[in-house]
């Protein structure tokens, strides 16, 4: 990835990096990165994908990490998320980007309801009770997303109830960056 951005966490990469002003993340000119400092593992994208056709996002549910190689291998994002509290709850696979959403409204799933009875049917985008943050986005499988979070807590943790999550922040700059039909892997 000669002469890629390289964006991480927590201080940057081993070699000297560059604030980018988003919390929690730093972007470098980097030839070849072997480490980082956030102790969130690397991976190279050919172990897991054959092409990089529309970019391609890895979930690391073990490291609670998300990585992002754009298609032209320009851009190269690694930041934390949040990962499902259970295995029941935690999808493994591929799939891609079907849909993104600003501000999306969060409505919970039926079994959701059935396990707390006193949730609303519907939160509106934009309410600081709306777990889905600033923005979403959704994957070929039902009530499945990547998608922002309010509460920073949660990022580096098990917490959801089958997304991943991540800091707004973080959550913004990769919906600007995937397209509808990126592919996306969680192992």
């Amino acid at each position: 990835m000669a002469g890629a951005a390289v964006a991480g966490l927590a201080g940057g990469f081993a070699g000297g990096a560059m604030a980018q002003g988003t919390a929690g993340a730093v972007e470098e000119e980097a030839p070849s990165v072997a480490h980082n400092i956030s102790a969130l593992p690397m991976h190279d994208w050919r172990d897991h994908f054959p092409d990089l056709r529309k970019g391609a996002i890895l979930c690391d549910i073990e490291a609670r990490a998300l990585h992002y190689w754009s298609e032209d291998e320009s851009i190269y994002l690694l930041q934390p998320t949040t990962v499902p509290r259970t295995d029941e709850l935690t999808r493994r696979g591929r799939t891609e980007i079907t849909r993104k959403a600003e501000w999306p409204t969060w409505t919970p799933t039926p079994s959701m309801r059935e396990r707390f009875p006193e949730w609303p049917a519907m939160i509106p985008g934009g309410d600081p009770l709306n777990p889905l943050g600033a923005r979403a986005m959704y994957l070929t499988w039902p009530a499945y997303l990547l998608h922002g979070t309010h509460d920073t807590r949660k990022v580096g943790r098990r917490s959801s109830d089958g997304c991943i999550g991540m800091y707004n922040e973080h959550a913004i700059r990769l919906y600007d960056l995937v397209t509808v039909g990126t592919q996306v892997l969680l192992l």
